[in-house]
């Protein structure tokens, strides 16, 4: 029996601003950055094109701030530029890896990321290159759910790999319910109708009408990045 094989040619891997915060509540963290960069590589060295969007909820979170009483789209922008500061952290760790990144805008700032053009993200996947995609989708009111969705849609990724901090989707928050039921496998229709919030309905929709099947893992376990795209039986599968 030979290696197993992926079954993805093109992902986009949906990370949280989070992730890359560790146990610090706040801010960065480089080891985790170095440790998420690991995994990137390992599937990478698959044959895989990989993308990512990332969110910026460690630095500050759109929806938080407008609570606080600030202008809501004022607040998102801000949002969207917390993505743009995760995404060169990203970008540095991955490439003291020995992985070559480039981190694409939605809003455009020059000097230091390139802007999103989506035949110039696509040369750069075909070129072994992962594209990291920051600022959202360039519009308030709109999550990074939705951009990862978006983004899969505009570069014909086969599937959208959702890494958070717990083992998949559940019918419950399964911190306050220790009788919540992991789901395996779900539909998108089932997603919106039991309002299971791990993404939010835009971006299910989007990946519905699209046919793009979303896979919510656990990123905390080393291995498990890979485990999704050889397609083993990990956290939940939307589709």
């Amino acid at each position: 029996m030979g290696a197993k094989k992926p079954i993805y040619k093109r992902v986009v891997v949906k990370l949280s601003g989070e992730a890359l915060q560790g146990g610090r509540g706040h801010g960065l963290d480089p080891a985790l950055s170095g440790y998420i960069a690991g995994e990137i590589k390992e599937i990478q060295q698959l044959g895989i094109q990989v993308s990512i969007v990332i969110g910026g909820g460690n630095i500050i979170r759109g929806l938080q701030a407008h609570a606080g009483e600030m202008e809501r789209t004022v607040a998102d922008y801000m949002g969207m530029l917390g993505t743009v500061i995760n995404g060169l952290a990203l970008q540095d760790a991955l490439e003291r890896a020995g992985v070559r990144a480039r981190v694409m805008s939605a809003i455009v700032i020059g000097v230091v990321v390139e802007p999103f053009v989506r035949r110039a993200a696509v040369q750069h996947l075909e070129k072994g290159r992962v594209v990291i995609f920051v600022g959202g989708t360039g519009n308030p009111y709109f999550s990074t759910d939705s951009a990862a969705a978006l983004r899969a849609s505009e570069i014909g990724a086969d599937a959208v790999l959702k890494a958070t901090k717990v083992d998949g989707i559940y019918s419950d928050d399964p911190v306050k319910n220790p009788d919540a039921v992991l789901f395996e496998e779900i539909t998108y229709m089932e997603a919106l109708q039991k309002n299971l919030r791990v993404m939010d309905a835009t971006a299910f929709a989007m990946c519905r009408e699209n046919r793009i099947p979303i896979r919510v893992f656990n990123m905390s376990v080393p291995g498990n990045f890979r485990k999704a795209v050889l397609g083993e039986k990990i956290g939940t599968l939307v589709h």
